[in-house]
């Protein structure tokens, strides 16, 4: 695999401050049912690296002293640590708000029955990825028989309460391009994607949240191979909004990998990028939060960034503006 970072760690890219810690975003680790094209963490069936219990230990109590409100876990599958509910259990005792990223075939795996029912019981707030609601792009981008496991999915969560008007039951989903291009407008698309998938299946959801594919990892690499990479740069420079700058995840979140490192994004982690640590200390860990804060520290940047503030911005939660964007990928037309 083509390695981006020298590619990317000579920038011009604004400098960025941080803010008061919301969130911590946890990579569980790297093992995954799936092996996505555009997965930027590269992850796949055969990755064994995984979070052990003294550092799951460790990061409930950072969740403890430092009050974090949400805990957002991702990984590879994060269910398929074997970990993952006590986590989700323990952290729901704090009173902390938690995100589980899941790719939805998860929930029709060998040993994962019953996961929906626990994922409702314990109100966790499931943001699923579906690159588009027609089957042959997704089994293009994913695997074939994904589409079918993934609406199977979906109509499991809504039998269960999940994205009903009313609920507290969120279920969100997730669209990346195919290839080399940015999203569509994120407002109207999701209605694309509610009309749909209402017709055709009966699913409904609360939000869509359209991400920019970094340049990073698997797709990263593709875009090397394919001599794409330098075009794709271009079409994020050329698009690049400093207002974005002022609603980045990384200003509230510190995202940590399977071994506890402090990194400024998911991003960053899958570069090994680490968040700037103070004078002294070589690199910063799950521990030093326990004693201190990152409020105002600066952010780690390189030309990946500008993925995150093209057109309408783009972060794990989805768009962060509402305006057009240039030279945008169509949006994914109905079957005749």
């Amino acid at each position: 695999m083509h390695a981006t970072l020298p590619l990317l760690i000579q920038t011009d890219f604004p400098p960025l401050r941080r803010r008061a810690l919301e969130t911590l975003q946890v990579n569980l680790g790297y093992r995954c049912n799936q092996r996505c094209q555009h997965c930027h963490v590269g992850a796949s069936p055969d990755r064994t690296e995984q979070m052990d219990e003294a550092t799951l230990a460790l990061l409930l109590g950072v969740l403890e002293a430092r009050s974090v409100a949400t805990l957002d876990v991702t990984g590879g599958a994060p269910e398929l640590h074997p970990q993952f509910r006590r986590l989700v259990t323990e952290a729901r005792a704090l009173g902390v708000h938690v995100i589980d990223r899941c790719n939805l075939t998860i929930l029709s795996e060998p040993g994962q029955e019953d996961l929906a029912e626990f994922l409702a019981a314990h109100q966790v707030e499931i943001t699923a990825s579906l690159p588009c609601y027609l089957e042959e792009n997704v089994d293009r981008q994913r695997g074939s028989g994904v589409f079918a496991r993934s609406i199977d999915g979906l109509l499991r969560l809504n039998v269960l309460g999940y994205g009903a008007p009313g609920s507290p039951l969120v279920l969100n989903l997730v669209y990346n391009p195919q290839g080399p291009s940015l999203p569509p407008p994120q407002a109207a698309l999701e209605a694309d994607y509610k009309r749909e998938l209402a017709a055709r299946y009966g699913i409904v959801f609360n939000r869509l949240y359209t991400l920019t594919n970094m340049p990073i990892q698997r797709f990263g690499s593709m875009l090397v191979s394919k001599r794409q990479f330098a075009p794709y740069m271009q079409l994020l420079r050329k698009n690049f909004r400093p207002e974005n700058l002022e609603a980045v995840m990384c200003r509230t979140l510190v995202s940590v990998d399977w071994q506890g490192n402090l990194y400024d994004c998911d991003f960053n982690q899958m570069l090994d990028l680490p968040a700037r640590p103070a004078e002294g200390v070589s690199r910063l860990h799950l521990r030093d939060l326990l004693t201190s804060g990152l409020d105002g520290a600066p952010i780690r940047v390189a030309d990946h960034c500008y993925g995150c503030t093209a057109g309408q911005g783009s972060s794990c939660g989805g768009a962060l503006g509402a305006g057009e964007i240039a030279a945008l990928a169509p949006r994914p037309q109905a079957a005749e």
